[in-house]
């Protein structure tokens, strides 16, 4: 797989101090040739819009800078969810452990000990090849294992599918066949009641006919030599067709074994599911209620959480609660619709409030669908089976 080359990399460098800025640039410049900073004394999404990095290290000294400038760019920025990034944060000793978690959480993706000094200059330029090494796998786009398996599962329908065109096909020939058959019929009753008429004396106004025998003769002859060998050879025409058919049937059938191994190695796909709720006890509410359904259950406890993940696993369903901190579930759905990537996911969002505006603003932001708190098991289980249905192809 190629990787990004130093040279071509795009590092953009942000914090509220132009003296770290330059030193953290001075840093990386022996083997990164593309570095920008940005030091705009607020959260400033602009610069990010214009450099587009590869690598975005936010330089900070003190974390929660760095989550307020990360959740700003969120909010406001116009690419920083279409443009696969990689983010380093940098933080002191005493901060080493919320930067643990938060990238944990992929909020972030990586994190370097660097404050008040460095004791290891090398660590962050490592970091800024590792992350270029995980974007230009991001970046590859190769199709997930569930996105194999949807296209298994739709491969499965095919046999169905061909089954009933090929029942179908056989109903026509058989409708065709009785339709030649009660014509022939209805020729042959015709021309008897023709030559009757012809012949009987009981019929007004009968035809005068010389000699009835060799009449009845004739059409006797016609009937066989001229009707009925017209109507066998088109019911022998179709034989042909019949016996395509039952070939055809043939001819797939090790095909259609292999779609139905396929279809059962899809199976053993589980969907993914995303939980997004800053409440842990909804986590396992909703646990309990999926966890004897096929699914495979993720977590993230805000909405900035929920959209760091989507960089590394891209669910079949998202679980979207509307009332979190910093980000509402409203909110993070509207910047899932912008990106065309995720724009197809389905959103069922969870609500405590069912009143229409909540629901309105959900709907009209790109949900789905909504469950209302307390959550019943039938209605989740439901909705779940109708947002699957509505995966994309």
């Amino acid at each position: 797989m190629d990787t990004l080359a130093s040279n071509d990399a795009k590092i953009l460098i942000s914090t509220d101090s132009v003296t770290d800025a330059e030193m953290v640039k001075n840093l990386l410049h022996p083997e990164f040739d593309n570095v920008s900073i940005s030091t705009k004394p607020t959260p400033d999404v602009s610069d990010f819009d214009h450099v587009q990095p590869d690598v975005l290290v936010l330089a900070f000294n003190e974390l929660e800078k760095s989550e307020r400038y990360y959740l700003s760019l969120y909010r406001h920025s116009q690419t920083v969810q279409q443009h696969p990034h990689r983010t380093v944060i940098l933080c002191g000793r005493e901060e080493v452990r919320r930067a643990y978690e938060l990238c944990m959480k992929d909020i972030f993706d990586d994190y370097v000990l660097f404050w008040p000094m460095t004791f290891d200059a090398s660590r962050l330029l490592m970091s800024i090849h590792n992350e270029l090494r995980e974007l230009s796998s991001i970046k590859a786009k190769l199709p997930t294992v569930a996105e194999f398996a949807a296209q298994a599962r739709r491969l499965a329908e095919l046999e169905s599918k061909l089954d009933q065109q090929v029942a179908q096909g056989v109903s026509h020939i058989e409708t065709s066949s009785r339709a030649m058959e009660q014509a022939e019929q209805g020729i042959d009753l015709a021309l008897d009641e023709f030559s009757q008429r012809l012949i009987s004396e009981a019929q007004p106004n009968p035809a005068e006919v010389k000699n009835t025998e060799a009449l009845k003769n004739e059409i006797s002859r016609f009937k066989q030599e001229e009707v009925h060998q017209h109507f066998h050879a088109a019911a022998d025409s179709a034989q042909p067709l019949k016996q395509w058919v039952q070939g055809l049937k043939q001819e797939y059938a090790p095909h259609m074994e292999s779609v139905r191994a396929l279809n059962a190695m899809a199976e053993r796909v589980r969907p993914v599911v995303l939980v997004v709720d800053d409440d842990e006890l909804q986590h396992k509410i909703i646990g309990n209620i999926l966890a004897e359904e096929n699914y495979q259950l993720i977590f993230a406890d805000s909405a900035m959480q929920a959209l760091g993940m989507l960089h590394k696993a891209k669910p079949d369903v998202i679980l979207m609660d509307v009332m979190m901190p910093d980000m509402d579930g409203i909110e993070a759905t509207r910047h899932l619709r912008g990106v065309e990537r995720y724009a197809k996911i389905p959103v069922i969002m969870i609500t405590g409030n069912s009143e229409g505006k909540t629901v309105a603003d959900s709907l009209q932001a790109g949900a789905n669908d909504f469950v209302v708190k307390p959550i019943a098991r039938t209605t989740l289980i439901a909705k779940m089976a109708r947002a699957l249905s509505m995966m994309p192809t």
